[in-house]
């Protein structure tokens, strides 16, 4: 196993539907954006109410990747 060396990003994944696919959100588009993501750290979950239901999750994440060679 190789030492490897991360860097760490914050992102804040949002959906209508969950905590879960709010974080399947925020990891695929980093993903899109950044090489050798490893790792994901939910860091805070909070949301939005629209006459007295939840309307929006918004859940912040570090997200950790593999620095290059």
């Amino acid at each position: 196993m190789a030492d490897n060396v991360y860097r760490v990003t914050e992102v804040v994944g949002t959906s209508s539907s969950g905590v879960d696919d709010a974080i399947k959100k925020g990891v695929k588009r980093a993903s899109q954006t950044l090489r050798e993501v490893d790792w994901f750290e939910v860091t805070e979950v909070r949301g939005h109410v629209e006459n007295g239901e939840v309307a929006h999750i918004q859940v912040g994440m570090k997200v950790g990747f593999r620095l290059d060679e």
